[in-house]
């Protein structure tokens, strides 16, 4: 039988006030999906806010690294996902590629003693395991600034994973040397290596597109993601994380005109006019959106039912290392 949007969410809300569960949600998921949340945010605001609630069940509406995330910061949770939706730029960088990356950087003469490896929260729990076993640690599109700088102050060759965008990004910012592993560059002339992945989404930015509005639109603002090409971040009037842009977007001015380059769901929840989609073709994360309001629905009646469903679960050493990485994040 098929039941109605409307019918649904009528359905979690019944199975929630029965639950022992909470139900959290990532800005990029789906409006209707997003609005069945009791708790809603960027993943590491996610997964930081779950592990101070007390609900046995953490159903996560989001991408395998954040749900991921969750039970790495709270081992005792029972964390379900209604997709296990598997994030692009995550899955371009597994154990074994991050060993190779980490072999590259000693064919050219730089020990693991003088590496500082840094991920992206946008990764497996099994690359922050290695990570965290390295000494090195977990950044967000937020801070990444901040632990860039201080990772620095240990004199260290910076491996940045798996984003080159976001590495080389913070990198100009801090006015530092960066290349991408594999692009020829002299590894000891620099001070960030990047590993060679990147969003999809995000690349999908273009310079006309900044064009385009610059021309159509004199006064426009535009505001990116630091996910998105170099080129784009340095055209633009505004970078920063999903927080960061929310908050920059929303205390403008109401006839303030802004051109945004990052996920479409989230842009289109801003602001009810003078807010653009900086593309000519529609940036929704084909991941983000493949959980559905039935998913939910049926995740809920699987927990009530006694079998929970797409339950994570985490090696204990995998456990260990990925929660030093981000623990030690979180101490910054």
């Amino acid at each position: 039988m098929q039941f109605t949007n409307e019918e649904l969410k009528q359905k979690i809300e019944v199975l929630k006030s029965k639950l022992d569960v909470t139900v959290v949600a990532h800005f990029y998921q789906r409006d209707e999906v997003f609005e069945v949340g009791d708790i809603t945010g960027d993943s590491l605001e996610l997964a930081t806010r779950t592990r101070d609630d007390d609900a046995e069940f953490v159903m996560f509406c989001g991408v395998g690294f954040m749900g991921q995330s969750v039970k790495v910061l709270s081992p005792n949770k029972r964390v379900v996902m209604p997709k296990i939706a598997c994030c692009a730029m995550a899955s371009m960088i597994t154990g074994v590629q991050y060993d190779e990356a980490v072999s590259s950087m000693n064919e050219s003469g730089i020990t693991n003693d003088n590496i500082l490896p840094i991920t992206y929260i946008n990764s497996s729990a099994e690359v922050k395991a290695k990570v965290g076993e390295m000494g090195g640690l977990v950044c967000t599109s937020s801070n990444a600034k901040k632990i860039i700088a201080t990772a620095l102050k240990e004199g260290k060759k910076i491996l940045f994973v798996p984003d080159r965008c976001l590495g080389q990004n913070i990198a100009n910012q801090m006015d530092l040397k960066s290349c991408v592993l594999g692009d020829g560059s002299d590894l000891n002339a620099v001070d960030i290596i990047c590993f060679d992945g990147f969003c999809s989404v995000h690349q999908l930015f273009s310079l006309d597109d900044i064009a385009f509005y610059r021309k159509k639109f004199p006064e426009i603002l535009i505001a990116v993601h630091p996910e998105c090409d170099p080129s784009i971040c340095n055209a633009s009037d505004f970078v920063g994380s999903t927080s960061q842009l929310i908050k920059y977007i929303t205390e403008l001015d109401p006839e303030q005109k802004v051109a945004v380059g990052t996920e479409f769901n989230m842009v289109s929840r801003l602001r009810p006019k003078n807010t653009y989609i900086l593309s000519s073709t529609k940036p929704e994360c084909p991941t983000m959106n493949e959980t559905t309001l039935e998913d939910v629905y049926l995740t809920l009646k699987a927990i009530d039912d006694g079998e929970p469903i797409n339950e994570i679960h985490i090696d204990d050493k995998t456990q260990k290392w990925a929660k030093i990485a981000l623990e030690r994040m979180l101490a910054l």
